[in-house]
């Protein structure tokens, strides 16, 4: 009799521990919806591991996702401009209609060039001409007879004419191979021309910065 009754105890105190079991995660699950925008970023903000936390405490989805800038003045989207101007540990949005948390995690840098350009697009010149007319762009930028600017202003066809030639800050890596390559031999204030596959290119390195190249962030799913 005593034997029965001890193993109904220990089935009741088993059904107690999984009864018990499933009311703390039901709890977690209740709290973490109840948890509002405003609250679910400043305890991320505060969290020691946030990814730990979105997992644990949130029960939410998330991905991590390493962004490249690849210039400092104009961005392709919210996630460079993000990687570039968002603040460590800072959590941004919502995004996509409310679904979507992003907070920067960390930030590498990166080698920037300052460069201005002339672009002479051979689709619209013969590969002579071009070549004729960037020669002539030179020897006048060279021997002060026109200043880059004014070239820029008159002869470019890349977009940057209304920047008299300035193309901003650009990250080593996010031009074409054969500027890159150029690029390295080239000190600050150097003019030089470079072949592309769509024309020619006068450029001017005007400077070198490190700067933020790269953000690792996390995408939360609410």
């Amino acid at each position: 009799m005593h034997q029965i009754n001890d193993q109904l105890i220990e089935k009741v105190k088993g059904k107690i521990v999984i009864v018990f079991i499933i009311g703390i995660l039901l709890t977690n699950t209740a709290e973490a919806q109840k948890k509002t925008i405003a609250q679910i970023k400043t305890e991320l903000e505060q969290s020691t591991n946030p990814p730990l936390y979105v997992k644990d405490v949130l029960k939410k989805k998330f991905v991590l996702d390493t962004v490249a800038v690849m210039r400092t003045q104009t961005f392709m989207g919210i996630p460079d401009s993000l990687a570039y101007k968002g603040k460590m540990r800072k959590v941004y949005g919502p995004y996509d209609n409310g679904k979507i948390l992003v907070q920067i995690l960390a930030k590498l840098p990166n080698t920037f060039n300052r460069i201005s350009q002339i672009f002479i697009d051979t689709k619209v010149f013969t590969k002579n001409k071009a070549d004729s007319l960037s020669l002539d762009i030179l020897t006048r930028i060279n021997n002060g007879s026109a200043t880059f600017e004014d070239m820029a202003s008159v002869w470019s066809m890349g977009g940057e004419a209304a920047t008299r030639g300035d193309i901003g800050w650009i990250a080593v890596g996010g031009l074409v191979p054969e500027i890159e390559k150029e690029l390295r031999k080239r000190k600050k204030g150097e003019v030089f021309r470079v072949w592309s596959k769509t024309g020619v290119h006068i450029l001017r390195k005007t400077s070198t910065k490190e700067d933020t190249g790269f953000a690792l962030m996390m995408r939360i799913f609410l």
